[in-house]
């Protein structure tokens, strides 16, 4: 079980009413599969006793989750698939339910430890725990992502991010309907003050930038939908995630920032729809171009279908975006 800590807390009023599993993933920012798994084994408790997960929290209730006890090591998991590889680098399509890096409650099982057991040599500038990591993806986010074979690399590849010299483009299914076809919010981001393990639009937090695009519209169950192609400026955690919620159009699927469990049903979500579809850059070796294309997984192309929209081609949806117009949305 990776979700290992010991929490406590209150229910909030803005929680009642809702299930006991929903609001502890939402509260603490856990998959909610492995907290469903928890309350199933009888670990988490309110007021003492134990609650099924299905329960629905009253105001002032306390939710007690008791420390996880330890478990033997997990085995390396597969290397996920090589989109390009040379002596300096590699990128990788990484799938839904992988942890890039070790971190609290996940101290094995990531995608280091896949490169490790696959022999591919990591720079150690990206840190303990973390070798050859230039940027990272949450880990049920999918898509493509670029390790440092080499310190040199890493140190280019790093610099590259911070100039902005590397694409990363996105494809996210969303709530509603955008009322701007094309925009850009501007906000910073920083620890949620309700909720420590969040991250959310705050005034004192991190300047971030998150340019958009709407794809295509559907429906489901009546309930209007939208892709968007999303373009970072900036690489703020769960950046994506925030800004999207922050404007009123939260990522479908997505727990944490925008539980919407009736919509995440209808469209068979289990995780957020948000996959890292292009990835851009020059080699900072050969100087040759690097620009790939991942296309949707089965279970977001499957969503898609669900709301009516046509799976695109991603290197098409996620090719050069026209500028925003004045309308785009400053949050900050």
């Amino acid at each position: 079980m990776t979700v290992s800590d010991a929490a406590e807390f209150r229910v909030t009023g803005a929680d009642e009413g809702d299930r006991l599993d929903v609001v502890v993933a939402r509260t603490l920012a856990l998959p909610r599969a492995q907290v469903a798994a928890r309350i199933d084994a009888g670990d988490v408790t309110v007021d003492g006793a134990p609650a099924r997960r299905s329960h629905r929290v009253r105001a002032g209730e306390r939710v007690t989750v008791a420390a996880a006890e330890d478990e033997p090591g997990q085995p390396a998991p597969p290397l996920p698939p090589v989109r390009f590889r040379d002596e300096h680098l590699v990128v990788l399509a990484k799938p839904t339910g992988l942890v890039v890096h070790p971190g609290p409650g996940h101290a094995d099982g990531t995608l280091v430890d896949a490169l490790v057991a696959a022999g591919v040599p990591l720079a150690p500038a990206g840190g303990e725990g973390r070798p050859g990591i230039v940027h990272r993806l949450d880990r049920d986010t999918t898509g493509l992502l670029v390790v440092a074979c080499t310190d040199p690399v890493h140190e280019a590849l790093v610099d590259a991010l911070r100039r902005r010299d590397v694409t990363r483009r996105y494809l996210a299914l969303v709530a509603g309907v955008p009322d701007n076809r094309v925009g850009r919010i501007e906000a910073p981001i920083g620890r949620d003050p309700d909720h420590r393990r969040r991250f959310a639009t705050v005034p004192d937090g991190k300047p971030a930038v998150t340019r958009y695009a709407t794809v295509a519209t559907g429906h489901v169950d009546d309930r209007p939908v939208s892709l968007l192609a999303c373009r970072l400026e900036s690489g703020r955690t769960h950046q994506i995630r925030v800004h999207l919620t922050a404007i009123g159009h939260p990522v479908a699927g997505d727990t944490v920032y925008g539980p919407r469990p009736a919509l995440a049903a209808a469209l068979d979500l289990d995780r957020p729809a948000l996959h890292a579809g292009r990835l851009a850059f020059t080699h900072p070796v050969t100087g040759e171009a690097v620009d790939l294309a991942e296309p949707l997984p089965e279970d977001l192309a499957a969503a898609l279908r669900r709301a009516g929209i046509e799976v695109p081609d991603v290197a098409e949806a996620l090719g050069d975006q026209p500028p925003p117009t004045a309308s785009g949305r400053d949050l900050s």
